[in-house]
């Protein structure tokens, strides 16, 4: 067989010999030849067991017996097949780790043919798709696994060790990895195994390092992916691993931040907050918000009235979220942007002291631990605190959580000790108003009384106008 294989560079290879590795033609040894789509695979030699000169060579015979379609929702199928594949990708992976040597571009071409033809494919349809339900819960859902998963890491596995080696010239490889492979790149987010997943991430990530020319095209591309997330499908595996990528770029965004990088926190990453599976990407989502802030804190206003929109009426637990996420940016925030917002913020952070939920209400009231935001509230008391007093006091008065109630009366204190004065004003003004309320309701009460009276003693046939 070795002998075989090492006399097919001189000569013009046969019908019979195309079953060893589709050798190029003798008169062209960098021509590539294109594999046929099926037939048998044999093994073919060991780098180091061939001459330097010919290493080029059977690099590129190895790819094309790796680009072989083989059948892995059957395991009892192919089974030599597989084992020889999986061996070639493994020699390809060292090959292009030990750094024997630079890769001919013909070979580049041929890895990337190779690489394509393996990792790009039609995505099995997702487990609603196939039901067609649509589950409550994407957390609670068990992930499709990729049955061809041993061979495909090895393919993920030899593209990584590509973009990342220091002999790879981003001049040649740029003629490769271009806009159609990334956008095919980004369309393997959507697979339902984390493993690959996490591959497409660390690749993309690095792609976006090593190549500057692809830069702005790939944030556009992951922008239409969360526009389409956001607007049509709120359906995708991978917005956790984009916006893992989206995190380490945001913070090496130059100052003073370009209008593009403000537009895509405007228009792609606080309306992720709207989709109902939020909480399966918010900590990475939370991450990118705040990196934005520290990065310009002038933008924390922008952020807390983007919260604010997207505020759920409804969902206790994504609002646990959204208080959490308000406390790091209120972490970030100076008084100016404070002020701007504060009026609008604390209607919410009064709507949710009193909220039924005690979660909610407990969360709510832990903003009081964070001693920068009792600062920003002490410097505007005046502002916040008749806002949130009477919410302060139906806590205290009624709610159901002792835990709630302990909580409230803590946060009660802090403000007589802040301004004692103030707090007597807000307390005279709710009296006043509990008063008024109760005598509108009295009253309100009595004139039914007499309507109900009048009615009794004309009978039945009285029309009230």
């Amino acid at each position: 067989m070795f002998k075989r294989i090492m006399k097919g560079g001189q000569k013009k290879p046969s019908k019979s010999d195309s079953t060893d590795g589709y050798a190029p033609p003798a008169n062209n040894p960098t021509a590539v030849v294109v594999p046929p789509p099926s037939g048998t695979i044999e093994p073919l030699p060991l780098f180091r067991d061939v001459p330097v000169s010919e290493r080029q060579n059977l690099f590129i015979r190895k790819l094309q017996i790796c680009c072989h379609s083989l059948d892995f929702t059957d395991t009892m199928k192919s089974v030599r097949e597989k084992e020889i594949k999986r061996q070639t990708l493994m020699e390809l992976v060292e090959f292009i780790q030990s750094g024997s040597g630079k890769i001919t571009e013909i070979c580049q071409e041929e890895m990337i043919k190779m690489v394509s033809v393996n990792i790009f494919r039609c995505l099995p349809p997702a487990s609603h798709e196939n039901t067609g339900q649509d589950t409550a819960d994407p957390e609670d859902e068990e992930p499709s696994l990729e049955p061809a998963w041993p061979h495909l890491q090895l393919v993920y596995e030899l593209l990584l060790r590509y973009v990342v080696s220091s002999d790879t010239d981003t001049k040649v490889a740029k003629r490769y990895i271009d806009h159609s492979f990334v956008l095919k790149l980004l369309d393997l987010f959507d697979s339902e195994d984390p493993r690959e997943r996490e591959y497409v991430k660390t690749i993309l990530h690095r792609v976006y390092g090593k190549f500057m020319v692809l830069r702005p095209f790939i944030r556009k591309a992951i922008n239409n992916i969360f526009y389409r997330f956001i607007y049509e499908t709120e359906r995708h595996s991978g917005i956790g691993e984009l916006l893992e990528i989206l995190g380490s770029v945001i913070n090496g965004f130059a100052l003073p931040m370009k209008e593009e990088h403000k537009l895509f926190l405007v228009r792609a990453l606080l309306p992720l907050h709207k989709p109902k599976p939020v909480a399966v990407y918010h900590q990475q989502l939370s991450y990118c918000i705040s990196q934005f802030v520290e990065k310009d804190y002038k933008l924390a206003d922008t952020v807390i009235r983007g919260l604010l929109k997207y505020w759920p009426l409804t969902n206790c637990q994504k609002e646990i979220l959204f208080l959490g996420e308000l406390e790091e940016v209120l972490e970030a925030m100076q008084a100016a942007e404070f002020q701007r917002c504060m009026v609008l913020l604390f209607r919410q952070i009064a709507r949710c002291l009193n909220s039924p939920q005690f979660q909610v209400a407990e969360r709510t009231l832990f903003l009081w631990n964070n001693e920068h935001i009792v600062s920003l509230i002490a410097q505007n008391r005046t502002v916040v605190l008749p806002i949130i007093f009477e919410a302060l006091e139906k806590n205290v008065q009624s709610h159901w959580n002792q835990a709630v109630n302990g909580l409230t009366v803590n946060v009660r204190k802090m403000f007589v000790e802040m301004d004692a004065e103030l707090f007597e004003e807000c307390q005279r003004q709710y009296l006043e108003r509990e008063a008024k309320a109760k005598e509108v309701e009295e009253q309100r009460e009595l004139n039914w009384k007499r309507l109900s009276d009048v009615a009794a003693q004309n009978g039945p046939d009285m029309i009230i106008v």
